[in-house]
Parts: C-alpha cells; structure tokens; sequence
C-alpha cells in the first residue's frame, strides 16, 4: 500500500476538498464524478447510494482513481490509484451525515431520497502521485 506524504495529508484529513472520482464503464471508457470523502488514516472513504453509475462501476472494476486539488492552489494536489477493497451497507447512513457535517455544515445529509441506501466505499491506495 502506498502513503501519502506528509506534506499533503492536510489534503485528506482537514482540508474540504472535492475529489474527482475515475472510474470505468462496461464498455471500458472512463467516467469521472466529483464526490465527497474522508479519509481513515490508510483508505480512502467514499458514499454513494446503491445502484448508482459509480456504485455498479465500482463493483464491477474496482480499480480506481482520484485526484484531489488543494481549493487554495489547484497546482498542489494528489492524484490517487487503488482497488476498492471493500463495499459496505453498513454505517452508510453515519458517514453520508458525517460528510454533510464536513462539506455543508448540516448534521444531516439533505439529499437523501426516499428508500435510499447508502454506501461505503473502501479504497486501498497503490499509487499516489503528488505535485507541490
């Protein structure tokens, strides 16, 4: 597993900073989405609700890739490649509210529709490669 430097955790822990999600298709061309996330200390967490483009692309071809720009200097980001290593149900609902506290303010995620399930995302990091 490669480990981001030091120099740029701030990007992942205390930051808010979008992330740009890759991810592919079935027909093998890429798609990319902005999204929230928080960071574990060694993977990269990310939501979404199940059955969304992300959450079946994810599953299908789990390799990924992100970049993150620092909102102060877009010449100083991360660009991380890995594998989702795992995909949960469960705490899904906390960590959607928990990335509505860090990015909006609010204790609750105001976009959730009804019977939606929400899902954690655990990705591994392979690569990362910095500039700044």
């Amino acid at each position: 597993m490669a480990t981001v430097p030091a120099a740029l955790l701030d990007l992942l822990a205390t930051k808010v900073s979008f992330a740009h999600l890759a991810t592919t298709m079935a027909n093998g061309a890429p798609q990319v989405t902005p999204v929230w996330f928080s960071f574990d200390g060694s993977h990269l967490l990310l939501n979404s609700a199940k059955g969304r483009l992300k959450d079946r692309n994810m599953r299908a071809r789990p390799a990924v890739a992100v970049s993150i720009l620092d909102p102060e200097n877009p010449y100083r980001y991360l660009q991380l490649m890995g594998q989702i290593v795992d995909v949960t149900e469960a705490g899904g609902d906390a960590h959607i509210d928990a990335l509505a506290k860090k990015y909006l303010g609010q204790d609750t995620y105001p976009g959730r529709a009804p019977g939606e399930v929400r899902v954690i995302y655990r990705m591994a990091l392979d690569k990362v490669q910095t500039m700044g």
